[in-house]
């Protein structure tokens, strides 16, 4: 009976030991995901090839670090329990693709999920979570997207308590993605065990729509957009709500795809792009890359920004930056033109969460147009201008020296 106590006693203490490797994400991470455009059709030539083209597109240099390999990588276990990538699809195996990728200067991310099987089909990590951090260390991998499929019964905050602690034992810093899609309030547990956890639901490439797969839905960006009210105050540095990735590029207009990218930067989203960098349009790259954009995103407070007003499928989003800039932006959902009036002396922002305030009364702010990249007066005089269907006018405000 004693000797039960102490292996009791023994696992307590192994788990209390644990913890997530901190300072990885201090902001948003940057990356790129196989899912959005290419789901299970992924292999090592392609893959290759996006980190070729993340590294000479610009994706590199405006700050995106991560190549990650969604779901289907998988091949069997072998006779001792450790997962293989499939032989025919990777041939040279992870390491070797994680050193390539490593070769350009970038990070490679991967992908498992705490059921059975993965959405895919492929084998899960459940039961085998050392097993397969150690295979990740081992590989070189720098990030973990872990989803939710095949989970009955399972309890969520425990089955991603068991993977972080498996990571932080195998020894190689990672970055811990929970993708349990919402479900289980993960805003409210999941601080301390990873760095960045889904607030939805998949997202799909549409700018305002629900699609039905019966058991299942996946959701708009205006839809995604709603679903994060409420949830602010749990994110900051090294902790992030994560709605989903991107699906700039993968066919929706450049109006929708400004506005998608301006509002995953206001909300301090992850920027995870999900199309094919290797065949991008010249007005993809630049949205893409749009360092005044990804400056607000990346702004280091790590405060997520709020909607302060909506009339007539008009909103108007507030983010404090640091150094006492703002970002704000006015977002159109409307199907027709809209046009903003904001009067900046009448309208005093507070933000009682960050504890900063916009004040135009006690003093000016510059205002330079993100998109038009190009300053244009200050607060003293009113804002008017026309916002075009599915688009937003992003700017950011700096104080007058």
């Amino acid at each position: 009976m004693k000797r039960y106590f102490i292996i009791i006693i023994l696992s307590v203490a192994a788990s209390l030991n644990a913890q997530k490797f901190e300072g990885l994400a201090l902001t948003p991470p940057m990356g790129w995901n196989s899912w959005n455009n290419f789901a299970c059709d992924v292999d090592e030539n392609m893959i290759k090839e996006i980190a070729d083209a993340m590294a000479t597109t610009g994706m590199k240099d405006a700050g995106y670090q991560y190549v990650v390999i969604d779901d289907c990588w998988h091949g069997e276990r072998d006779s001792l329990g450790f997962i293989q990538p499939h032989p025919d699809r990777f041939p040279s195996g992870m390491k070797a693709l994680a050193d390539y990728i490593h070769s350009k200067g970038l990070k490679f991310g991967i992908y498992s999920d705490a059921g059975w099987k993965t959405c895919g089909g492929r084998p899960g990590s459940r039961g085998y979570e050392y097993q397969d951090a150690m295979k990740y260390a081992e590989w070189g991998v720098d990030y973990l997207k872990y989803d939710w499929c095949n989970t009955e019964g399972m309890n969520a905050e425990g089955a991603y308590l068991t993977m972080r602690d498996a990571i932080f034992k195998a020894g190689r810093p990672i970055v811990f993605s929970l993708c349990e899609w919402g479900n289980n309030n993960p805003w409210e547990w999941a601080k301390d065990i990873g760095h960045l956890w889904r607030t939805t639901g998949d997202i799909t490439n549409c700018f305002d729509c629900v699609v039905d797969h019966g058991t299942w839905k996946s959701w708009g960006i205006m839809q995604i957009l709603d679903m994060q009210d409420g949830l602010r105050e749990f994110a900051g540095p090294d902790h992030w709500n994560d709605p989903d990735m991107m699906e700039v590029g993968n066919g929706m207009s450049v109006n929708e795809d400004r506005a998608h990218f301006s509002m995953w930067c206001m909300l301090a989203a992850p920027l995870i792009a999900g199309n094919d960098l290797r065949n991008m349009t010249k007005e993809t790259i630049e949205i893409l890359t749009n360092s005044e954009a990804i400056s607000i995103n990346q702004d280091r407070l790590g405060i997520q920004g709020f909607k302060y007003s909506a009339r007539d499928s008009l909103e108007i989003w507030f983010k404090p930056l640091e150094y006492g800039h703002w970002a704000a932006c006015f977002l159109n959902r409307a199907e027709q033109s809209r046009v903003v009036e904001f009067d900046w002396e009448e309208n005093k922002i507070n933000d009682e969460f960050s504890k900063r305030s916009l004040n135009t009364q006690s003093e000016i702010y510059n205002l330079y147009n993100v998109w038009a990249r190009k300053s244009f007066g200050n607060t003293s005089a009113k804002f008017k201008s026309e916002v075009p269907a599915h688009d937003v006018v992003l700017m950011r405000l700096t104080p007058v020296e």
